[in-house]
């Protein structure tokens, strides 16, 4: 008897095992993932969890019952080798054949590693499952030094956890400046201000040759120079997992391409979450986005035309970043504006920075201001009155 059948146990897979039964599917359902966990969260990894405040428990999707009740078969330590499109079947790496009525792709994404001298030495570390968190968790317990590669989210994320704890801790960033490829000249300048204002050493504009140390990291090497580091974090961005859909003849190109109903280049096969290539109507271009409300969504989505309805994709990006107590939640992409607008007192760390094109709204970056964030969900791809949008006194509601 077959089944539906979702290769992949993060996040989205967990809301797609539920979407299914809300969408009155009564059949069998098999989730396959290769950690030991049931579906969890990864936003929290690099800051809750790692600083101790939230449980194991409550990084789970759902409790573990809550796949028991529904008669969802939840295959924990279970790695898919090879699926066959034309056989309908998936094969682990135990030498399991599961047959499939339609197959949903999950698998998401994996760190980027460094493959320079010494990379493989014990106290470097790449955070990106639960089992990645509590290796680095135990390692901060005697750190002296940690050394940071990547001034992105995630490692000005770790990098907060870790200067809170009351670390000596560096972050390496080759670019000009911290999260470049991401954000504004503002913004970087901002964060970088807020970071060093806590103690955090950046060096901008250097690139890590290799690490040196005798059977345990000691020393991060730029080029001449070196950095005593007995912790090393590297968040150097992430690659979708695709090579599961392209051995098996699944189109891909940055990802596995689907359609806006989350359907691959294969029938009864469809794909969500960090390791898809999608349309978006909106933004009127293609996308591979690395965020758990994108994969949430395509999980309702891709569920609802699994069960035969005719759903399609088509939802404003935003994401969010916990450091230290601040909380930057965004919407859009601020390299889609040609001006941007104030809103508050970044000296106060509370304000919103809205970006424009043509007079109209495509993004906000806003900092501690869930009212300015729930507004441009709204405003996106209006024109608005900048005067009245810069206005504190304004009531955002109004411009809606």
């Amino acid at each position: 008897m077959s089944a539906m059948v979702i290769v992949g146990a993060g996040q989205g897979a967990g809301q797609a095992a539920a979407s299914f039964r809300q969408e009155g599917y009564e059949g069998e359902i098999i989730i396959l993932g290769d950690e030991a966990f049931p579906p969890y969260q990864r936003p929290p990894l690099s800051k809750q969890y790692l600083s101790g405040e939230l449980p194991l428990e409550r990084v789970f999707v759902r409790p573990e019952k809550f796949y028991v009740d529904r008669n969802i078969d939840l295959r924990t330590n279970t790695r898919v080798a090879k699926i066959d499109t034309s056989s309908k079947t998936v094969t682990t790496a135990d030498g399991d054949t599961i047959a499939y009525e339609k197959l949903m792709i999950a698998t998401g994404s994996r760190p980027r590693k460094l493959s320079i001298q010494g990379s493989d030495l014990p106290g470097i570390h790449y955070l990106r499952t639960i089992s990645d968190v509590d290796g680095i968790s135990a390692a901060m317990k005697t750190a002296k030094k940690v050394v940071i590669v990547g001034g992105g989210y995630i490692g000005l994320e770790v990098a907060s956890v870790a200067v809170t704890n009351g670390l000596d801790v560096t972050v390496l960033e080759m670019e000009q400046r911290i999260l470049q490829r991401v954000t504004t000249p503002e913004m970087s300048a901002f964060y970088h201000q807020l970071h060093t204002g806590r103690g955090l050493k950046i060096l901008t504009n250097t690139a890590v040759s290799g690490f040196s140390g005798d059977g345990h990291v000691q020393q991060v090497l730029c080029g001449d120079s070196s950095i005593d580091a007995d912790l090393v974090i590297v968040g150097i961005g992430i690659i979708a997992n695709v090579e599961l859909a392209q051995e098996a003849g699944i189109d891909c190109d940055n990802g596995i391409l689907v359609d806006d109903h989350c359907q691959t280049s294969v029938p009864d096969v469809y794909a969500i979450g960090d390791c898809t290539n999608h349309p978006n109507p909106i933004l009127g271009r293609r996308l591979r986005l690395e965020s758990v409300p994108n994969a949430l969504e395509q999980a309702r989505v891709a569920t609802a035309n699994m069960c035969g309805k005719d759903k399609v994709y088509a939802s404003v990006p935003w994401f969010w970043s916990d450091q230290y107590e601040l909380k930057l939640q965004m919407v859009g992409f601020s390299s889609d504006g040609d001006t941007q607008v104030i809103r508050g007192d970044m000296s106060k760390n509370e304000f919103a920075v809205f970006y424009l094109k043509a007079g109209a709204v495509v993004a906000v970056d806003a900092v501690n201001s869930p009212r300015e964030f729930m507004v441009c969900k709204q405003l996106y791809g209006k024109p608005v009155d900048v005067v009245k949008l810069a206005d504190p006194e304004t009531d955002l509601k109004t411009l809606v």
